[in-house]
């Protein structure tokens, strides 16, 4: 059993104040400004804001259940004992946390097992080399490979690069990535990881290793899915430690040339079942709308997933529980999706798109936590234009906890950013990602790595989000043709 009531000892002193039950009909809800609503009903969204702001910052629940996670799960990758071990732990900490309809909707996905990884400089010099494999390669043959590496700077510069000087040989890619608050550099770097392997096959290298797509200057290797080409021959891909990275470079640098062996075991182990985990707290006035916030639930197997993604579950399991129990039923239905198998290529995600067409003109609003546990400091909509300025209330809340207003055209986050392709909208909640990929698909993604009172923060403006839309009449969709 989970023991989850402790952090409420100081939300269930907290007097309830009560809620309206007046609701604009969702066919004039977006033409609504919040700036023209009845003062009375503002003056009960502003109460409930207030109420879950201070019930949030009592309570570390969403530590707590990451804490949970993390210990009792730990890795889970798709389709994986871990996973399916994860998928149980949501099932049960939904109905243990009091919401009100629990269930999965199955996903097929292919499930990989890493297996043992070993690489060495063997000459001029002997040196032992910190690899991982990527997510999806195959093994090398059983005696290994032995060849010379080839260096690029870029992707672009391999795929520039003769076929002579690549065929036989193990390309090595070595590009670094910048930190930076929002991990802009990270689409730049990572098609490296993504991309490489086939880009080295079609030129006739028998292996493919990149320096880790991280900022950190560690000996801990990242990993993270890579693709193949049916049309192309398919070779082993692994990824160096940033030091090792760097010390490869230097022997290339001083030799010229330099010759490694590799040895990966990673294999395909077929089709497994994996599942969305969803809970519901169900909308009493309005239950057929929807405010969905979501997570993944799949981690990558070398540390624990704490911060991709153990955080975002959560934080949105924790902000819609705190929700509940401060303010009661909501006018509208909280769903909160713990997709499947995000690592591998959003596939949770599609499915539950491609399932619940008819379902998705019912959601008002979609957001996924994904990107660690660092501070807030904006929110990015994608709402009607015509209506964006109408949600002073929640931007205002917001706003006291110095989070500003950004951008009106995100995608939500990745679960979710195919749901504006449907007519959802969607926002985001801008964390600081400075130092998240010192650790992101490495082992060292573990509880540690989590600052409480960041995590908190992170709780609390997902709570006063979903309180706004569960409670106001606000609607962002674009209004209905007369």
């Amino acid at each position: 059993m989970h023991h989850f009531t402790k952090p409420f000892i100081f939300v269930f002193a907290i007097t309830l104040l009560g809620c309206s039950n007046t609701q604009v009909p969702a066919s004039t809800q977006s033409v609504q400004p919040a700036t023209k609503q009845a003062p009375k009903r503002d003056a009960v969204i502003q109460r409930q804001l207030a109420q879950i702001t201070k019930a949030s910052q009592q309570s570390t629940l969403s530590f707590d259940i990451v804490a949970d996670l993390t210990s009792k799960v730990g890795p889970r990758i798709a389709g994986s004992a871990g996973d399916k071990k994860a998928i149980a732990w949501a099932e049960q900490t939904f109905a243990e946390l009091g919401f009100d309809r629990v269930y999965k909707q199955p996903v097929r996905v292919r499930n990989w097992e890493r297996g043992f990884a070993n690489a060495k400089i063997i000459s001029p010099e002997e040196h032992e080399l910190t690899i991982t494999a990527l997510g999806g390669s195959i093994a090398t043959p059983e005696a290994g490979i032995q060849a010379e590496v080839v260096r690029f700077e870029s992707l672009e510069a391999l795929s520039n690069a003769s076929s002579d000087f690549v065929s036989n040989k193990i390309v090595y890619i070595d590009q670094s990535m910048q930190r930076d608050r929002a991990g802009r550099f990270y689409g730049k770097v990572v098609p490296n990881r993504v991309r490489g392997a086939v880009e080295a096959a079609k030129k006739g290298a028998l292996a493919i290793i990149i320096r880790s797509v991280g900022t950190a200057n560690s000996q801990f290797a990242h990993t993270g899915v890579m693709r193949y080409d049916d049309e192309v021959t398919k070779i082993p891909a692994g990824a160096l430690s940033s030091l090792d990275a760097d010390k490869l470079t230097k022997l290339i640098n001083s030799y010229g040339t330099v010759s490694v062996s590799l040895t990966m075991q990673a294999k395909d182990t077929g089709w497994q079942t994996s599942y969305n985990v969803i809970g519901e707290i169900t909308g009493r006035t309005h239950a057929n709308e929807v405010v969905l916030i979501s997570a993944h639930l799949d981690s990558w197997d070398l540390g624990t997933g704490a911060l991709d993604d153990g955080a975002g579950v959560g934080i949105v399991m924790a902000a819609a529980k705190l929700i509940k129990d401060t303010l009661g039923q909501p006018e509208r239905t909280i769903r909160v999706i713990l997709y499947a198998a995000e690592e591998i290529g959003l596939v949770g995600a599609y499915e539950y798109a491609k399932a619940n067409k008819k379902d998705l003109a019912n959601i008002i609003i979609a957001a996924e936590s994904d990107f660690g546990a660092g501070q807030i400091y904006r929110i990015d909509t994608r709402f009607a234009p015509e209506v964006r300025d109408n949600a002073l209330l929640l931007y205002d809340a917001l706003a006291q906890m110095n989070i500003e207003l950004g951008n009106n055209t995100t995608r939500g986050g990745p679960d979710v950013s195919m749901l504006p392709n449907y007519g959802v909208p969607v926002l985001s909640l801008r964390q600081d990602g400075t130092y998240y990929f010192d650790f992101h698909h490495t082992a060292d993604d573990t509880l540690d790595k989590i600052d409480i009172d960041a995590i908190v923060q992170n709780q609390t403006a997902w709570a006063i989000v979903t309180t706004y839309f569960a409670f106001s009449n606000f609607d962002p969709r674009p209004a209905p043709e007369l």
